[in-house]
């Protein structure tokens, strides 16, 4: 999807962005939903668990059947791909300059992929993981670590709107790196909240977790390029975006596994 919105229109990435961010708002939604019909019931937490993945997959499957089947027939779609072509056939034959190969694509956006990976390796070193095992217990009891959740999507969602005010939209690709890089201090605020301090402070560095994740990323996904890539070129600068988001996610929930050093729990 990426890939295809970056060869439409660059000003449809915000959005999609977003509509990522309210996602996982709504998945929360979700959570804290089937908890509360379920709560008191026997058996409750399967039950709530069985809920969630089956009004999730049915959501899943229809978003695929729609960009498979629906989204190639959009008028916007369609025209683009149609111009988009036909422009390209005739670069070709004026200028006979071959596109650049994905390594050399890779080096002129190489800050986006470092930064994409690092947001989202320190990301999910902490999200979900830490916040569901590592946090003690509170007054909220089992709702704790959903209010944690909620709160990281819903923050998460809302600052990836904040590129929409051009002051606040970070265009430099040094200082998102930079920026991403500071948020490992992150990782003892976490652990020394967690083990001195109340729930509060461990909402609001959650909260600002969230912010930090969605601004970086849409920072980094409508950051200009430093030169203009015709079709085929954009595409594959949009899938390379989203496998280092991919990677990021990864790295992040192996480093998740660290959390467990010198704690009680035990395999």
């Amino acid at each position: 999807m990426m890939g295809d919105l970056s060869c439409i229109s660059h000003d449809l990435i915000q959005p999609f962005a977003a509509g990522l961010g309210i996602a996982g708002a709504l998945t929360s939604g979700l959570s804290l939903l089937t908890k509360a019909v379920f709560q008191n019931s026997r058996d409750g937490l399967r039950k709530g668990a069985l809920l969630f993945l089956a009004i999730s997959s049915v959501i899943e499957f229809l978003c695929v059947v729609i960009y498979a089947l629906l989204f190639p027939k959009l008028s916007i779609v369609q025209n683009y791909q149609a111009h988009s072509v036909s422009n390209q056939m005739e670069t070709t034959e004026v200028s006979r300059v071959l596109p650049i190969d994905n390594l050399q694509l890779a080096r002129e956006n190489i800050y986006k992929l470092i930064s994409l990976f690092l947001t989202y390796a320190m990301t999910l070193s902490i999200f979900p993981g830490f916040l569901f095992e590592n946090t003690g217990k509170h007054e909220l009891n089992s709702w704790y670590p959903l209010v944690l959740i909620t709160c990281f999507n819903v923050c998460d969602a809302l600052s990836r709107y904040t590129t929409m005010i051009k002051r606040l939209n970070m265009e430099s690709g040094k200082w998102i790196i930079v920026f991403a890089l500071a948020r490992v201090l992150l990782v003892p605020a976490f652990y020394f909240t967690a083990k001195y301090a109340d729930q509060g402070w461990m909402i609001f560095l959650t909260s600002f977790l969230g912010i930090t994740n969605g601004y970086l990323t849409v920072c980094t996904l409508t950051g200009a390029s430093k030169k203009i890539y015709d079709v085929s070129e954009a595409n594959s600068l949009g899938n390379m975006l989203v496998a280092s988001m991919l990677c990021g996610i990864f790295a992040g929930a192996c480093l998740s596994w660290l959390w467990l050093i010198g704690s009680k729990i035990s395999f």
